[in-house]
């Protein structure tokens, strides 16, 4: 059986190669992508602490759902706000990206 503590250090290199991505890339998608690695070291470690805190319960694997169900509303409704932008601007490098500027 694998103890919790390889769970929970898969989960934390996963969500810092993800916040590493967040930060240090230029183009939407990427940022996007990144943005769900996130969410999945977040659910890896929901699933096992449901599992090794109480096996009998769903509670971690029902959340996990859940954030499964809004990763996938933020990355439809984040590729929809990708197109329009690039649309406009023709480009989808965040350095380019100035709309909010008066």
């Amino acid at each position: 059986m694998v103890p919790l503590t390889h769970y929970l250090a898969v989960s934390i290199v996963l969500f810092g190669i993800g916040l590493f991505g967040v930060l240090a890339r230029r183009n939407v998608l990427g940022v996007l992508m990144s943005i769900e690695l996130m969410f999945n070291a977040a659910n890896l470690n929901l699933v096992a602490f449901n599992h090794f805190l109480s096996p009998y319960r769903l509670w971690g694997q029902a959340f996990t759902i859940f954030v499964v169900t809004l990763a996938a509303a933020e990355a439809v409704v984040g590729l929809a706000l990708v197109l329009a932008i690039y649309r406009h601007m023709q480009t989808v490098n965040l350095d380019r990206f100035n709309l909010l500027k008066g």
